[in-house]
C-alpha cells in the first residue's frame, strides 16, 4: 500500500523481512512477480512500530494469502543480511531528500501445514505474484536475480539446516 510508512536506516537500507516457505517434501515456495519472468521468495517492508515477526505475517497473508495459523515458525536469520539495489532502481522518496539504496532483511522459515490449496496470490490490492511452484534450494539460487542471490545463499546456509533435520519431516509409515 502506498500510505505506509517504509523503515529506513541512516545507512539507506529499507528494513524488510524474506519469507522461506518449505512443504513436507523439504521443497521451497517459489513466486514469480506478475508481469514478469523473475522469481523469488516473498519479501516486504517493515512498517514503523512494527516488528519484524509482525511484518512476516502480515506479508504472508498479503502476498500469498497464508495466515499464522497455516504455517509453523520454523526458524529465523539471526541477524540482518543486505543487498544494494542497482542504482536503475532505487526510488527516490516524495518528502525525502533520498530513496533506499537496498534491503536489509531478517529471513524466517516456515513450514506449510495446511493444505496448499489455501494458497491465493490475489488476497491484496496489487498483487505481488501471478504463479507459484515448489523447487530446490538450488533452483531458487540459479534464478534469483542477480544483485539477491549473496543474500539467498547467506539466508538458505543459515536456515537449510533445520529443513534437513531428521526430526523436522517425520513420515507416517
Amino acid at each position: 500500500m502506498k500510505d505506509r510508512v517504509q523503515v529506513i536506516d541512516t545507512e539507506g537500507y529499507r528494513s524488510n523481512v524474506g519469507i522461506i516457505l518449505c512443504n513436507s517434501e523439504g521443497q521451497l515456495f517459489w513466486a514469480r512477480r506478475i508481469g514478469e519472468d523473475g522469481w523469488q521468495f516473498p519479501q516486504g517492508g517493515i512498517q514503523k512500530n512494527e516488528s519484524p515477526e509482525q511484518a512476516l505475517y502480515r506479508e504472508l497473508e498479503e502476498e500469498v494469502g497464508l495466515k499464522a495459523g497455516d504455517v509453523e515458525l520454523l526458524g529465523s536469520t539471526q541477524g540482518w543480511l543486505r543487498y544494494r539495489l542497482p542504482k536503475h532502481m532505487c526510488r527516490q522518496q516524495r518528502n525525502r531528500a533520498r530513496g533506499f539504496i537496498g534491503q536489509k532483511q531478517i529471513w524466517f522459515l516456515l513450514k506449510l501445514t495446511a493444505s496448499e490449496g489455501r494458497v491465493r496470490l490475489n488476497t491484496s490490492a496489487e498483487p505481488e505474484f501471478d504463479h507459484w511452484r515448489w523447487v530446490s534450494p538450488e533452483t531458487t539460487v540459479k534464478e534469483v536475480i542477480d544483485f539477491k542471490r549473496a543474500v539467498y545463499l547467506k539466508a538458505l546456509e543459515e536456515l537449510m539446516p533445520i529443513i534437513h533435520s531428521p526430526s523436522l519431516f517425520i513420515v507416517n509409515r
